[in-house]
């Protein structure tokens, strides 16, 4: 088939940003109302999204946005939406810097089975220096060392996830056979940061193991993602800094001896649509209006570890920080400095336009639609992570946006396939022990 977008769909309760539960039309209770995130599911499930992506973090101050403060837990919330959806894909954010291999192993495999084949994990080492303080933890793991532990995590769980070949479970009542003991694998694992013995106590689904998501950005994050993500969640950035990105995750995993073209590469994306450029303008400027700089500045501080900014002056040229996003989020504090520099932004300018939806997408259908469209076709993206920027946005994307994107052949009508892996073009992994098996 001819290259199509893939679309998630990121629930995201009272909205990405910070001001947007002000909106008159949104639920400020929303990240806690099953009601609110069924019906978001169930119309990203009808205009054919390939999947439904739930982040998290496992620390908050008084600092924090809304929907950080109070929301569900991933795995929680998608298991509960397995339930009402059949087709969508169900991708949830997990912590390897404060989770146990065999437990994520088991949860994951879980929502696999649940969702018949519909799960993914957004594995992500986890930035906040205070988290350490939610687990009983002396202190947070370097940056380096983060990736050190989520690669050996990885593998583990991928390792456990192997336990069953797929026909291990006979269950047979002539003979009393349940299982085929050859068939069964102890994982035995002991490395640097975990030993877990195995085996799992769950089989296989039928897309063999969840689909395994990234947001790596660093040179860390970017080696890690290319070495072991079907699909990576890129931040934010221009068309072109998006372009050079994707083409440097592809080489990587290259070198790590992946087929690239397999790689999906899904910037975030916050359309803001209009019938007319007059309404869309108009639109972009409600979102604009509900961004306050008292709420800017904590949205700033999460990539320098929460760092309040409030004891700086404001129209004043952006501090020095440097040092503080190191051993955070390293690549979204080092892009927030690198675009406060370039364009000799004030603490305020670099705030206020951290969390502003980007103006290439603001439009008519079809000027959001020939943005999205140029994005795809010049590398810089295979799809995107759609978010809202105001409480309509969802629908007025399905309805405005992607009846353009059908008609140019960019995205589909309909599913053609049950499983996650195939909403993304990925094949079923053999179980190593079957492969093994085999080759004998």
């Amino acid at each position: 088939m001819p290259r199509q977008l893939k679309l998630g769909f990121i629930l995201h309760g009272v909205g990405a940003g910070w001001g947007d539960w002000r909106h008159p039309d949104a639920n400020p209770r929303a990240s806690t109302d099953i009601a609110h995130y069924k019906r978001q599911a169930l119309l990203a499930e009808q205009a054919k999204f390939d999947f439904l992506f739930v982040a998290d973090s496992v620390h908050i101050n008084e600092r924090s946005s809304p929907h950080y403060l109070n929301r569900f837990e991933p795995l929680t919330i998608l298991s509960a939406l397995a339930a009402v959806t059949e087709r969508i894909g169900l991708v949830g954010t997990l912590t390897v810097s404060y989770s146990e291999p065999y437990t994520v192993a088991r949860q994951f495999a879980s929502l696999d089975h649940i969702s018949r084949g519909r799960a993914g994990w957004n594995v992500v080492t986890s930035w906040l220096s205070g988290s350490a303080d939610n687990y009983g933890k002396p202190e947070h793991p370097p940056h380096a060392v983060r990736y050190a532990i989520a690669s050996e995590h990885l593998r583990t769980v991928q390792g456990l996830w192997d336990s069953w070949e797929d026909d291990a479970f006979i269950a047979d009542k002539a003979t009393g056979r349940f299982f085929d003991p050859d068939k069964l694998h102890t994982l035995n694992h002991r490395g640097d940061f975990f030993s877990v013995k195995g085996p799992l106590n769950i089989s296989r689904s039928r897309q063999g193991q969840p689909v395994i998501f990234q947001a790596g950005a660093s040179d860390d994050g970017r080696d890690f993602a290319s070495g072991h993500a079907d699909a990576i969640f890129a931040g934010g950035g221009t068309f072109e800094e998006q372009q050079a990105y994707a083409a440097d995750v592809r080489r990587r995993a290259a070198g790590f001896g992946r087929d690239p073209a397999r790689l999906s590469v899904l910037p975030s994306l916050r359309v803001i649509v209009g019938r007319t450029e007059a309404e869309a303008e108009a639109k972009y400027q409600q979102a604009l209006s509900l961004i306050t700089i008292e709420e800017a500045l904590p949205a700033l501080g999460r990539s320098f570890n929460d760092h309040d900014f409030r004891q700086y002056p404001l129209d004043a040229p952006f501090p020095d920080v440097a040092h503080l996003g190191t051993e955070s989020n390293r690549s979204s504090s080092e892009r927030i400095l690198r675009l406060a520099r370039d364009n000799q932004l004030t603490l305020r300018e670099t705030a206020l336009r951290l969390v502003a939806p980007s103006r290439e997408f603001v439009g008519t259908p079809q000027q959001v639609a020939d943005a999205i469209q140029r994005w795809f076709d010049g590398g810089a993206a295979d799809g995107f992570i759609v978010g809202q920027a105001l409480p309509s946005g969802l629908e007025d994307f399905v309805t405005l946006v992607l009846p353009l994107l059908r008609e140019r052949g960019l995205f589909r009508s309909e599913y053609e396939h049950e499983t996650l892996r195939g909403h993304l073009g990925l094949e079923v992994p053999q179980n190593r022990y079957a492969a093994k098996r085999r080759a004998v």
